[in-house]
């Protein structure tokens, strides 16, 4: 898989191709995930895995956008359910600095890093699938307590944008960098606590 194909194809096998190659990319990581291992998965052949995506990135991509949905969709059901503020912060927080620790999520960030300057269409999508959700997400949540009057925000998109920001402090580039190959339960609950505090120093109203 070399070239970079402006769209992806769809047809008949499509979601078996993407289940056999989440199940191998999150096994194997993106370098590990061979296209031979990816298509004995799905139960196509490689012809069939070709038609659909031409550059192992472009799948990866996809493999990401809808992890990344799945987990997006997931949390959204937790948070949903009208708890008091600091609460719905601290669980958001919690599964945005958790993702951002696991290998499936630094592997998305250090592609799209490395790859999107030579193939725009893969950054685009990277970054779909990864600031634009969570900030698309955050402003879901933080919506119905600046209604009520608990928070006020006057630019929600930035707020959201800031929210994810704060939620990488220290643990998420240190372990890019190989700092810090696994946190602790007291690592990720400082990023977290301290994301709550300063988001809510901001604007709680």
């Amino acid at each position: 898989m070399t070239a970079m194909a402006p769209e992806i194809k769809k047809g008949r096998k499509f979601d078996q191709v993407l289940e056999g190659a989440r199940q191998v990319f999150m096994r194997d990581g993106f370098e590990g995930a061979s296209v031979d291992e990816i298509a004995r998965a799905a139960g196509v052949s490689k012809a069939t895995l070709y038609s659909y995506f031409p550059d192992k990135r472009l799948l990866f991509s996809e493999v990401a956008r809808l992890e990344c949905n799945r987990q997006a969709e997931e949390a959204l059901e937790v948070l949903g359910s009208g708890a008091p503020i600091e609460d719905v912060l601290r669980e958001a927080a919690r599964r945005i600095v958790c993702f951002f620790l696991s290998d499936f999520g630094q592997q998305v960030f250090r592609i799209c890093v490395a790859e999107s300057y030579r193939f725009p269409e893969l950054g685009r999508r990277f970054y779909e699938s990864g600031p634009q959700l969570v900030r698309e997400r955050m402003s879901k949540v933080l919506t119905p307590y600046v209604d009520s009057g608990v928070l006020k925000i006057d630019d929600m998109d930035l707020a959201a944008n800031q929210f994810g920001e704060l939620c990488k402090s220290d643990l998420f580039v240190r372990s890019l960098c190989g700092m810090c190959s696994e946190a602790s339960e007291a690592d990720i609950d400082r990023v977290v606590t301290g994301a709550v505090d300063m988001f809510l120093a901001r604007y709680r109203a």
